[in-house]
């Protein structure tokens, strides 16, 4: 019988760090993971990040349903099918969250989860390496075991992006995952010797060292006996098989499946589950509900020089990129390219940015389609804390169909104000005078595209997820009927089961969530093993006129 003291269905982000920490206290782990190999040059080199997420053999492949307020379009929603999970396939950019997010989710019931609670976890997660760029030392880690570094910048569009942000009035932070996140400055990145450096690198490796053992399959649902998760039945070489947890399950398989296994389990909206045929063994309405994601547009200029990575857009320079990387880990294919970062408010009375910028030295989609114009630079931008919520709805009981997915973006009418204001924000930047030597014409939306009703149309035609799924697990009182994990991440109703991946978070964070999701599988192998690290009172800075003043 295969069995261990912690079954851990997903070996992403969270389950990664959790496998690490368990197995480093001595306790006996069993990973269940349906992708393979995070092996081979598409995931490892950084600069190749447009392949993995669009590759069958690493991603769940999953879209969303029609979005009735984007005119019905299917959003892609890539999420990692491979060791390492979402950080072995997404863009590996590292960024904390404001403070403020966390004090959200402790004043939303999740005790113990304010941002003193979590910077200790951080910290320990983080081997930070400030790349001579300056950074908030006093904030950061530097002996984790996640690579945290900066990328080169030599590229002229990246400091023309954040002089820009200065001239346009906005601060410049040195680190925007310490004090001060407002303003701009350059990015962090899991990168390390210019390798991807995934939670399978940074923790599953060293837990498989401790014994954690890894097993392949896809989960089918949690056993449940008289109440308790017992294990997991996972599909294998072979058929079924039932993998016995001694002690505790724990479900790390995304904001995607982890609701989609608790439903599958039983546990769930019991009117939904009766009709798919489910026994419910928890009727939890929670569990699905309270989708949330970033969406973002790309505003994209083209440029009257040369001096883009549009230059290796060719099969010549793709090549040279490759093997540069291949053979010394060194150039363009050693950076992820979002180098240079931008968190501003959209307008006073906010009291924290709710504007993330992304920039790219290049014009180009996810998907690695470059605009026709040539050379270009990009910013990706969107609202960080939209009011519109979806939900994760089973589409059978056959654990082989994918689940509905159902964001509702763009439901509530602010967000429309808020997209409209990012828009309008983004152009005044690329107006400022450091981009007077190398911008041409607006690509997109285009000058064309001035008022209202134009910007609303762009939208609706072009926002994409910036696939940061969370919130269908929530976290919150073991009183509180909309939550289905308390604040250990024990699964409400049944014993001997937690969740601890993204779907937890309360409210979705500022910026992209892999840092979160990590920290939060630090943090909750604390709670199985009974143990915290102390509290951090550290003081974030808060514009000093966030009430009167947008910058």
């Amino acid at each position: 019988m295969m069995q261990a003291d912690y079954v851990i269905v997903g070996a992403g982000s969270a389950g990664c760090a959790l496998a690490f920490r368990l197995a480093e206290a001595g306790r006996s782990v069993i990973v269940i993971e349906a992708g393979g190999s995070d092996a081979g040059p598409f995931i490892q080199m950084p600069g190749a990040l447009s392949y993995p997420m669009n590759m069958a053999r690493y991603d769940w492949g999953y879209t969303s349903e029609p979005e009735p307020h984007l005119g019905g379009r299917r959003l892609a929603c890539p999420r990692g099918r491979v060791l390492g999970g979402s950080s072995s396939i997404n863009g590996m950019v590292y960024v904390r969250g404001h403070a403020c997010d966390y004090d959200h989710w402790r004043e939303a019931g999740a005790e113990g989860w304010g941002f003193a609670d979590v910077l200790p976890y951080f910290r320990r997660m983080e081997n930070w390496h400030d790349g001579g760029h300056g950074g908030d030392a006093a904030w950061r880690g530097t002996d984790g075991p996640l690579h945290v570094t900066r990328g080169r910048r030599d590229n002229p569009l990246v400091g023309a992006f954040v002089e820009a942000g200065r001239q346009a009035g906005y601060p410049v932070t040195p680190d925007y995952n310490g004090a001060r996140q407002e303003g701009f400055g350059p990015y962090d990145m899991t990168v390390w010797k210019g390798r991807r450096w995934s939670a399978a690198s940074a923790y599953l490796k060293s837990a498989r060292r401790r014994g954690a053992r890894v097993l392949r399959g896809q989960a089918r649902r949690v056993v449940i006996e008289e109440g308790r998760a017992r294990g997991v039945e996972v599909d294998m070489r072979g058929g079924p098989r039932v993998i016995r947890a001694a002690r505790e399950v724990i479900l790390a398989a995304s904001a995607i499946n982890s609701p989609k296994l608790l439903m599958l389990s039983g546990i769930g909206p019991g009117a939904e589950l009766a009709g798919h045929g489910v026994p419910v063994l928890a009727d939890r309405p929670g569990v699905g509900a309270n989708l949330q994601d970033h969406l973002e547009v790309y505003l994209q200029m083209a440029a009257t020089k040369p001096v883009s990575l549009y230059r290796y857009w060719n099969l010549a320079g793709k090549a040279w990129v490759g093997a540069r990387w291949l053979f010394t880990r060194s150039g363009p294919g050693a950076s992820n390219q979002f180098e240079s970062a931008g968190f501003i408010r959209s307008r006073a009375g906010v009291r924290y940015p709710d504007i993330q910028f992304h920039f790219l030295p290049i014009a180009v989609r996810y998907d690695g389609q470059a605009a026709a114009e040539g050379h270009g630079f990009q910013a990706h931008v969107g609202p960080m804390r939209s009011a519109s919520r979806g939900a994760v709805t089973l589409r059978s009981a056959d654990p082989e169909a994918a689940p509905r997915i159902r964001f509702n973006y763009m439901s509530e009418p602010q967000d429309w104000a808020d997209f409209r204001a990012c828009i309008r924000l983004t152009r005044e930047i690329f107006a400022q005078e450091a981009f007077a030597p190398f911008a041409g014409q607006e690509i997109q939306p285009g000058a064309a595209a001035q008022d209202d009703a134009a910007l609303d149309e762009f939208v609706r035609e072009h926002a994409e997820s910036a696939y940061h799924p969370c919130g269908t697990c929530r976290m919150g009182r073991a009183d509180d009927p909309g939550a289905v994990v308390d604040p250990e991440a024990r699964v409400i109703g049944v014993e001997g089961l937690r969740v601890a991946d993204s779907s937890v978070f309360p409210r979705i964070t500022n910026g992209n969530l892999n840092a979160p999701s990590i920290m939060v599988g630090e943090k909750v192998a604390d709670h199985v093993l009974g143990r915290r690290l102390p509290p951090e009172n550290a003081e974030p800075w808060v514009h000093p006129d966030w009430r009167t003043a947008q910058r």
